[in-house]
């Protein structure tokens, strides 16, 4: 809530994936350059969590 509230009427930002897509193409430059965190940083932080599951929680 605080990036929605604080941030975009600051900076702008975007907080949702799908909406940053399309203006960071259309755009070029440096919102191109920065695209690649919203892709990787999903996958790496849902393969740290279902690493985190498999050998912090599966106990049995």
């Amino acid at each position: 809530m605080l990036i929605h509230l604080v941030t975009i009427s600051v900076t702008g930002t975007s907080v949702n994936p799908a909406r940053s897509l399309g203006p960071a193409l259309l755009a070029d430059g440096k919102a191109l350059a920065q695209l690649w965190l919203f892709i990787v940083a999903p996958i790496l932080g849902g393969v740290i969590a279902a690493l985190t599951w498999r050998f912090g929680f599966d106990k049995e």
